[in-house]
């Protein structure tokens, strides 16, 4: 797919930053047998995954191809003809 970004974006990129670093916490103190510490990491964790998912949906994520989209609207069209 040629001038495919492949998750090169933005949101990508912070969302996976944020949920290294929480991982590196939890690991760091499951290590340490400390559960509230642990906690915490996956909540980081999960809040890249928000951030990633809220940054595409403010147009900083990776844009659809325009073949994606004519698919899409002649599939609506099939359907639309079929019923």
């Amino acid at each position: 797919m040629a001038g495919s970004d492949h998750g090169h974006t933005p949101a990508a990129w912070t969302g996976s930053i944020i949920s290294f670093i929480g991982f590196c916490v939890a690991g760091v103190f499951m290590v340490a047998a400390n559960p509230v510490g642990f906690w915490v990491g996956i909540g980081v964790i999960l809040l890249g995954g928000v951030v990633g998912w809220a940054m595409k949906l403010a147009g900083m994520g990776q844009q659809e191809s325009p073949a994606l989209v004519e698919a899409r609207a002649q599939a609506a069209r099939r359907d639309t003809a079929s019923a």
